[in-house]
């Protein structure tokens, strides 16, 4: 009752009583039944994907948009349940203008404006058709649909009360249609009616395509050449409405049994009523006939030609009620499920009827009914059903396709390539009949579409979509291999340390300047970078803090549109957290490759003693597990994207590291920020007379790799004759000082203990020679920084390895004499692979 009779009253309409008939006289029988067979398998195939999904679990209302949008995702599913909600209101319209004017050609004395009269031109039965007024037809149509809507405000049983009372009347007009044929010629002979006739099968099996007038009377001076096409687009509103039942998912008792057979029974009834109509009428009457008495239905009917305009009157009254009660229920179950917030006044609590939904969809059918053009309502309502028809032929496609464990249909008489076949039909039937309303259909869907995604709230509904991501994420990790990946395909993967040792609020969980260069490793945003933070601790004591902190850094990772993911780990210390993190994060090829952070500045100022072997196990860890560092200096200067930057941008390209850091300056130069700036690449050669042979090696060296720069080579003499600037000088001494006071304390420890000099827990040896050494090439190379970059917008150095026999101590000294007045640094290391080739 639920299903099957909805389906059964919107399927069976006005097109079979006045166009069907006409149809088998224009297509012949041959392709009239190619015709039904056509439209009818996109339907039966569209019925057969909608009992799959309707019977993989339970199902709220909404019908088709409920199961589109948990297939396909809330943005697709808002958009093509709202064309479907206009399909539907407009073809309310539809039915409502067909019953009007069979009742106003049945009833012509009704009529309150003049009637316009069509002369017949170049057909042998010269009898006058009458076509009702435009302004009847909106009189009348206006306060019908005002009578269904008091019927549909009744609510659902109500309707199913009174659906019996329309749909009898059908039946027994259809009876009497098919008792009229097999009487015709003996009871009541007429003009053009045969009786069932081989002769007039035969003369009727072939096509008459021709011209017609509006009436569709052929008439060589008509307007319309009709061919196969444009009957798919005349019949084809004849097979839609199998969603009538699915539309009211929410009243219904059992919906994995109701909707799938009741739906295929009313498919396979109303296509098999077709087929067998297709040959009664070809074989009861001419050509002539078929193609001039539009209501042939009504004239072989027996007794009275009478009963079959009430049955088109009430099937098709009863297809607007169905209409009208399935479209308010399914704008109710979009609005309900919160997407779009300017759909919550149509929002029903659940058992209550949407009178809201129903006053509005009552309003778009008065203005269809207004517009009194049936041929203009009947194939934009049409687009509508084909583009929901088509997305659940999709959903059911791609849920049936990657099959995952959740997809446990009860219906088993299912396939995705059946599923697809129905999409493609759906889509080709579209443009069969209209290519123009075809494309505004789908540019209307888009358009909602567009709006939805931005307007739309966020809502995962587990969508097939979803599941297609993780499979697709799946077989590309497993198809990128462990191999190394090749120069050509090489991303930057940065793993980025928030919060080691800079002071942050505590409601701030990453500096927002390390936020932006994250984003100025990326070429034009595409990437993933992983933002990573260490609480200390005992993980069973702090696992709820770090599932909050780790929700606190995503939200914040979104706001700062960064594409990646925040892990937060618990790790007794900093040390530890970080040695597991870069042995264990990531998976496969999309391991991290970058290790991000920011320079510990404020180690000194701030007495933080124990940064050093911290700063120094990081860099080790790195360097054991292959993963390239990029240590950030001057991060509070660092620009957003608003900030535009001029100078150069420089590097001291010391150490061979894979190019990583000719890579870097290219990816800082695509960013709006730099992209006024200029490269300068800074050599170092041994003698002056192989400075201008490096160059040349140098420049060949960047073209060949695609990049502009301007090379600069500085030979040792140079480096050597350079002059000290007073401050750093100063700094060069007070790291003498500090390294010899480190030493001297080391050294009284080890003879108070009785051990061998120890640092940081471990044995060290030091050689204050080579100590000396390594201040000494630091300051240099400092000075030479501040020489030759003092206006740059970013230097770029290689990162000097900590030596293993030293001190984490000593170490930072290195470092902070190297960064001294530099303002902005970026100090890099790569690892023993190539990120960038030569070749194509």
């Amino acid at each position: 009752m639920g299903v099957f009779m909805p389906c059964l009253q919107n399927i069976l309409g006005i097109i079979y009583y006045i166009r069907f008939s006409w149809i088998v006289g224009m297509a012949g029988i041959g392709e009239s039944l190619l015709l039904v067979v056509f439209c009818g398998s996109c339907t039966f195939l569209t019925t057969v994907s909608l009992s799959a999904i309707a019977s993989n679990g339970a199902m709220k209302g909404g019908g088709p948009y409920y199961l589109i949008g948990r297939a396909l995702g809330p943005e697709v599913g808002v958009s093509i349940g709202l064309c479907f909600f206009l399909g539907n209101a407009i073809a309310g319209a539809m039915y409502v203008l067909g019953a009007v004017e069979t009742f106003l050609n049945a009833v012509p004395s009704a009529g309150i404006f003049r009637e316009t009269i069509t002369r017949v031109n170049g057909t042998d039965i010269a009898e006058p058709i009458t076509s009702p007024s435009l302004h009847d037809l909106q009189i009348y149509g206006i306060v019908v649909s005002i009578l269904l809507c008091f019927v549909v405000f009744g609510g659902v049983k109500m309707i199913n009360r009174v659906a019996p009372a329309f749909l009898v009347p059908v039946l027994f007009s259809l009876l009497c249609i098919f008792v009229g044929i097999f009487s015709a010629r003996h009871d009541r002979p007429a003009v053009g009616i045969t009786g069932l006739s081989l002769e007039s099968f035969k003369n009727n099996w072939g096509s008459s395509y021709q011209m017609t007038n509006n009436a569709g009377i052929p008439d060589p001076n008509g307007k319309i050449y009709w061919d196969f096409n444009a009957l798919v687009g005349l019949f084809f509103p004849a097979v839609t409405g199998i969603m009538a039942g699915s539309n009211r998912s929410a009243s219904l008792k059992d919906t994995q049994r109701s909707i799938p057979v009741g739906t295929l029974a009313a498919t396979l009834t109303t296509t098999g009523l077709y087929l067998v109509s297709v040959l009664l009428f070809g074989a009861v009457s001419t050509r002539d006939k078929l193609l001039t008495d539009r209501l042939l239905s009504a004239t072989v009917a027996w007794p009275l030609p009478a009963i079959v305009y009430v049955g088109i009157i009430l099937s098709t009254l009863g297809a607007a009620l169905q209409s009208l009660t399935g479209a308010p229920r399914l704008l109710a179950a979009i609005a309900n499920d919160d997407i779009l917030p300017v759909l919550n006044y149509f929002k029903v609590a659940d058992g209550h009827e949407p009178h809201v939904a129903t006053l509005f969809t009552a309003f778009i059918c008065i203005g269809c009914v207004v517009i009194g053009n049936l041929d203009l309502v009947s194939p934009t309502s049409t687009m509508f059903y084909l583009v929901c028809y088509a997305g659940v032929n999709l959903s059911s496609f791609l849920l049936d396709l990657l099959d995952a464990p959740s997809w446990r249909p009860r219906w088993k008489f299912h396939h995705w390539g059946l599923s697809l076949v129905g999409a493609l039909l759906c889509i080709v039937i579209m443009f069969l009949i209209s290519w123009a309303f075809t494309i505004v259909s789908l540019a209307l869907a888009s358009l909602i579409y567009y709006y939805v995604s931005i307007k739309g709230k966020a809502g995962d509904w587990g969508d097939g979509f979803k599941s297609a991501y993780f499979q697709l994420a799946l077989r590309s990790l497993r198809s990128l291999g462990a191999n190394q990946v090749h120069p050509k395909n090489w991303y930057p993967i940065p793993l980025v340390f928030c919060r080691p040792w800079g002071k942050l609020p505590e409601n701030v969980p990453c500096h927002p300047k390390l936020a932006d260069f994250a984003n100025c490793m990326k070429k034009k945003g595409r990437g993933m970078s992983i933002f990573v933070s260490i609480i200390d601790g005992d993980y069973h004591e702090r696992a709820e803090d770090a599932k909050a902190a780790c929700e606190q850094l995503s939200t914040y990772i979104e706001y700062k549109q960064c594409e990646g993911v925040a892990e937060i780990v618990v790790a007794p210390n900093m040390s530890e957290g970080f040695r597991g993190i870069v042995q264990t994060m990531g998976l496969g090829n999309l391991k991290p490759n970058i290790i991000v952070m920011r320079y510990p500045e404020i180690w000194r100022r701030e007495n933080l003693t124990d940064i050093p072997a911290t700063f120094v196990g990081i860099i080790n860890d790195c360097i054991v597990a292959n993963k390239a560092v990029v240590i950030v200096k001057g991060l509070d200067e660092w620009p957003n994207e608003y900030q535009r930057q001029y100078g150069t941008i420089d590097l001291y390209w010391i150490v061979r590291d894979g190019g990583l850091m000719l890579l870097l300056s290219q990816l800082l130069l695509t960013k709006d920020s730099f992209e006024g700036c200029k490269i300068q690449v800074f050599c170092i050669a041994e003698e002056d007379s192989d400075a201008e042979g490096l160059k040349a090696d140098v420049k060949k060296f960047l073209y060949d790799l695609r990049m502009q720069a301007e090379v600069i080579v500085i030979s040792m003499k140079s480096w050597e004759a350079q002059g000290e600037q007073q401050e750093s000088v100063e700094a060069f001494s007070a790291a003498q000082q500090r390294v010899a006071s480190y030493l001297e304390e080391m050294k009284e420890q080890a003879r108070r203990d009785g051990t061998p000099l120890l640092a940081d827990g471990k044995p060290v040896f030091v050689e204050e020679q080579q100590v000396e050494k390594f201040l000494y090439t630091t300051l240099k190379l400092n000075l030479m920084i501040q020489k030759y970059s003092r206006m740059a917008a970013v230097v770029l150095v290689s990162l000097p390895p900590p030596p293993s026999n030293h001190p984490a101590s000593f170490y930072m000294e290195y470092m902070d004499l190297l960064v001294e007045n530099v303002p902005r640094l970026l100090i890099v290391r790569g690892y023993h692979k190539d990120v960038v080739t030569l070749f194509t």
